[in-house]
């Protein structure tokens, strides 16, 4: 089970719309954080969301494929 996964989005983007669809999807669990809530999350991954990390690994960002997502989840199992 991956437990320590966070998705940064923000209101508005249709690339975190659509990947937070696949991660609700695959995912067993996720966290959500809008990058838009405080001053260092816009700072670190404002102009790149959507942004998957695990723990302090980014994972992937921009405009994710669901085959790259399934491929990063198997890896983390």
């Amino acid at each position: 089970m991956v437990s320590r996964l966070t998705l940064y989005t923000r209101a508005g983007c249709h690339l975190c719309e659509q990947i937070e669809d696949l991660v609700a999807t695959h995912a067993a669990s996720c966290r959500l954080v809008d990058v838009d809530a405080d001053t260092a999350t816009r700072e670190n991954f404002g102009l790149r969301v959507p942004v998957l990390t695990c723990g302090e690994a980014v994972l992937l960002e921009g405009r994710i494929e669901e085959r790259e997502l399934l491929a990063v989840l198997k890896s983390l199992r």
